[in-house]
């Protein structure tokens, strides 16, 4: 990637969380910064460096990648959401499931921060299961409330600021999952793990 930095992809078992905490965990000096994403970790070197050798630690901290945990992060966040997307009822329809089973599949499962992208903030969260794997909208909105909770492919996000977005809608949560005067900023950084509570109440 560059001169400056490998981009490493990722084959399970092993995910790219994993293995960015353990390229971390190494302390290495030539290492300014490791990115995981979906299926890859891109990791920058300090100028000059020996992209070989830092190649070769990276397939060393492969080997052991998953004795540092799925990330570095311990927390475990609730997340209260109000069930009324606009597209529950078409999640439904895709998932073979009732309104009321999505909300459970949702809610009844933890949720791992597995990488960040898009927009500051926006946290692509992975399941434990398969059960609300759905595509994206056909048609994107341009533009998604800030709060929106959302579903696309295996990942479920939380929209930290209004934004275009082509995600399906399932429900809102007033919790600020990015605030600038806030250290750290962002509520979902990778490793972070999520419990979403439902809390729509009567209809």
């Amino acid at each position: 990637m560059g001169d400056e930095a490998l981009l490493v992809d990722v084959d399970e078992p092993l995910s790219p969380a994993a293995l960015a905490a353990a390229v971390e965990a190494a302390g290495s000096a030539s290492v300014v910064e490791v990115v995981p994403a979906a299926a890859t970790v891109l990791v920058r070197a300090t100028p000059g460096a020996d992209l070989t050798a830092l190649a070769r630690l990276v397939e060393e901290r492969a080997a052991h990648a998953n004795e540092h945990g799925p990330a570095t992060e311990t927390e475990l966040l609730d997340v209260p959401v109000v069930y009324d997307g606009e597209d529950l009822p078409e999640v439904a329809r895709l998932t073979g499931r009732s309104v009321r089973d999505v909300v459970s599949a949702h809610t009844g499962q933890l949720w791992t921060v597995a990488f960040c992208g898009f927009a500051p903030g926006f946290g692509y969260l992975r399941g434990e299961d398969d059960r609300l794997h759905v595509a994206r909208r056909a048609s994107p909105r341009t533009r998604v409330p800030a709060g929106a909770v959302a579903l696309a492919g295996e990942f479920t996000g939380v929209y930290p600021r209004p934004s275009p977005g082509g995600w399906q809608l399932i429900g809102r949560t007033d919790l600020p999952v990015w605030d600038l005067d806030r250290d750290p900023p962002a509520l979902l950084r990778p490793g972070v793990r999520v419990r979403f509570v439902d809390v729509t109440g009567p209809s």
